[in-house]
């Protein structure tokens, strides 16, 4: 089992993120769904959804949205969020991002808030990109919001801690080759527990490279969720819009 695998599907995962500042992000989806002009009753589908958030607000602000999440227990708890007679309409489904997408070709796919990055081998992050083209329609857009490499570098804290529901978790950072890697021990329900993150430090040529073959051609870079101008040794975020050719 890769690290993602039992990490995200553990309750102390939402537990240590459950701080995300949510008015933020669905600033964020608002805005980037009037960028795109994506007209009410589009198809969108939000790859590696979590528990689902962002998929509601999406569907909430009128469009038709499927949310697949490689996590069972995250996709079971987004099962009641679910509408079987509406439109538009709102499903979840467990999936690997590396995977054929099966569904009806889509407007646009988002992968948000780092959820790509996580493979060890190329050949998976080429087959995530290879899987969007597939699913989407022709001018289809695909938007991965990534880290921002240089900003990781640049702006490293190597030891924290961090309280969340009387949990301390104790987390520490390193750079090791091309990836990111984050580890993570704390105490809870009686138990010592340790999961580490892991992703790689994508650069910007590479994640265009992984583009053009698939099919895409890169429309714009925003560099935050306000969806400023991207800057490379300043932005938090490199947010990629992409069109299917």
């Amino acid at each position: 089992m890769e690290w993602f695998e039992s990490w995200f599907d553990t309750p102390y995962y939402h537990i240590l993120y459950s701080n995300r500042d949510y008015t933020e992000a669905e600033n964020f989806i608002t805005a980037l769904t009037s960028e795109l002009q994506l007209a009410k009753s589009s198809k969108i589908i939000d790859l590696a959804c979590g528990k689902g958030r962002h998929s509601v607000f999406l569907n909430q602000l009128g469009y038709d949205v499927l949310g697949l999440d490689l996590s069972k227990q995250s996709i079971d708890h987004n099962k009641k969020f679910e509408t079987h007679d509406s439109e538009p309409a709102l499903h979840f489904q467990v999936h690997d991002m590396r995977n054929p997408i099966k569904a009806e070709p889509v407007d646009a796919v988002f992968n948000l808030f780092t959820s790509f990055g996580y493979f060890d081998n190329e050949e998976d992050d080429r087959k995530v990109f290879q899987s969007v083209h597939e699913i989407l329609k022709p001018e289809g857009y695909f938007v991965l919001d990534y880290l921002n490499e240089q900003f990781v570098r640049n702006t490293l804290v190597p030891e924290a801690t961090v309280n969340r529901e009387g949990i301390d978790f104790k987390i520490s950072k390193k750079i090791e080759g091309r990836h990111i890697i984050k580890d993570i021990q704390f105490e809870a329900d009686g138990k010592s527990h340790h999961f580490f993150e892991k992703v790689k430090l994508h650069t910007l040529e590479t994640i265009e490279n992984y583009a053009q073959e698939c099919g895409f051609e890169r429309i714009t870079i925003w560099g935050d969720y306000q969806l400023n101008d991207f800057e490379k040794e300043k932005s938090p975020r490199c947010i990629n819009l992409f069109r299917k050719k």
